[in-house]
């Protein structure tokens, strides 16, 4: 397109600043645009935008030179994660054992990951300084004013705030979400573990730890099978006892025939006033094998002399008392949940149904119950998936306990979550805690959107 033919397709329309594209701006920009792909700024400095160009031409120049000092060599490093090993030398001269600088493969992964999203984020500057160019030619060209860089800062106060305010909140998640994140993910494909000693230098293994982790005739596979079997037996009790403990607390307390209703929520819900983690620690101590609950049954006669009842040395046992104790930590969150959705069921519903004749039990299951799920149905699913991530209750009431295979890393009461921290933080098998995580989070995503989008509650939004 020629300077003539552009400058007149020009002033017979008017650009939307808003949704100027890239593809447009190379496509229909001048000289000067175009050599912004390049030289990034420069279509601004020519066209009266010389602070917001230099700005642009600083940041190019920055992230050249850290390209140029680190980034290309960060970059060369990620195939390899580093090949020489720390090596002990000799001194002659000191007499003692001198240790030479290896290759740290966690590093050069932290440093290669980094430098992936540094040029993301400067592909999305390069997008923006592009379309900056493009819309300030079409500007000056046309004879509208063009945005000094102080009126630029001006509408970044004012009329373009939200900019301003969400930039350091997603520095942040990029900075302390998504980069350990995705550090977290390329670990699962590493063979970084404590196994073999590979806790200084590590190599890509690809596939083979989610291999090993699916291989049930392994004892990683077997425990791995296990565990996620018991974790998906306690997040189903652990939501759904509380669920319906509280749903009957709350309408029992919610007729019109209960007296002092204040009074007997209040007896239920002053559990909540103290820390959860307290409570479970001295439920803990107290159904130790010298436990309180285990003496005052002695001193009853209830159980023989000098035995105790296995709350946490035996598998069942152990299993039966934490989704009892979490009942009973957890059914005053879902009293207060549940009653306020009960106040707001229609009461003309309840009269209708008694005009109608329907018994008190089939006004539950006909009314309360279908109305309960209908609003409650995200929430439930939101208590799921926290009951499968549930670490505290486990980890603080039975620890895992009772541990019935050596060669096991996990125990009977162990959930995907706190063998993930045992594999992490005991065993320092890295690799593998890394495949957990990202299969526990592959299986609550697919679980949760599978299982809210064919509920009532989004099919029949506004419906009832």
């Amino acid at each position: 397109m020629s300077t003539l033919s552009l400058q007149a397709s020009l002033e017979t329309r008017r650009i939307d600043v808003g949704h100027v594209t890239v593809m447009e701006a190379l496509r229909q920009g001048g000289t000067e645009t175009k050599a912004s792909a390049l030289i990034m700024g420069l279509g601004n400095i020519l066209h009266k935008q010389v602070g917001k160009g230099i700005l642009f031409l600083a940041t190019e120049i920055a992230y050249l030179f850290f390209m140029i000092t680190a980034g290309f060599h960060n970059l060369s490093m990620l195939p390899s994660l580093g090949t020489v090993e720390q090596q002990e030398v000799w001194n002659e001269e000191l007499q003692v054992y001198l240790y030479t600088k290896g290759d740290q493969s966690i590093l050069i992964l932290l440093y290669g990951i980094a430098t992936i999203l540094v040029t993301l984020i400067m592909f999305w500057i390069w997008r923006g300084t592009m379309k900056s160019a493009y819309v300030a030619e079409v500007l000056d060209r046309q004879g509208r004013h063009v945005n000094t860089l102080m009126e630029d800062i001006r509408n970044l106060l004012d009329e373009n705030l939200y900019r301003l305010l969400m930039t350091p909140p997603m520095f942040f998640i990029g900075a302390l979400t998504i980069l350990p994140l995705i550090f977290m993910i390329c670990m699962a494909f590493t063979n970084y573990s404590k196994i073999d000693d590979h806790l200084v230098l590590f190599d890509w293994v690809g596939l083979k730890n989610f291999m090993a982790l699916f291989d049930g005739s392994s004892v990683l596979g077997s425990t791995f099978w296990s565990v996620l079997g018991w974790t998906l037996v306690w997040a189903f009790f652990a939501t759904f006892t509380n669920y319906f403990f509280g749903m009957v607390l709350a309408i029992l307390i919610n007729r019109k025939e209960t007296k002092a209703k204040g009074f007997w929520r209040f007896c239920f819900v002053i559990s909540c006033a103290v820390p959860m983690f307290v409570s479970l620690l001295i439920m803990r101590t107290m159904l130790q094998p010298e436990g309180a609950v285990n003496v005052l049954l002695r001193n009853l006669g209830l159980i023989p002399a000098g035995s105790s009842l296995p709350f946490f040395t035996n598998a069942t046992w152990a299993r039966i008392t934490v989704i009892v104790i979490n009942i009973w930590v957890g059914v005053p969150y879902t009293l207060l949940q549940l009653t306020g959705v009960l106040q707001n069921i229609p009461a003309d519903l309840y009269e209708a149904a008694d005009v109608d004749g329907a018994t008190k039990v089939q006004q539950f299951f006909k009314i309360t119950l279908p109305y309960m799920f209908y609003v409650t149905t995200p929430y439930l699913i939101a208590t799921f998936t926290g009951n499968v991530n549930n670490f505290n209750v486990i980890y603080l009431l039975s620890g895992g306990d009772p541990v019935t295979d050596l060669a096991s890393t996990a125990g009977k009461t162990d959930l995907l979550v706190t063998w993930l921290y045992k594999l992490t933080i005991d065993k320092q098998y890295y690799n593998v805690g890394a495949v957990v995580g990202i299969l526990t989070f592959v299986i609550l995503a697919i679980g949760s959107l599978l299982t809210y989008r064919n509920s009532k509650s989004y099919k029949e939004e506004g419906g009832f």
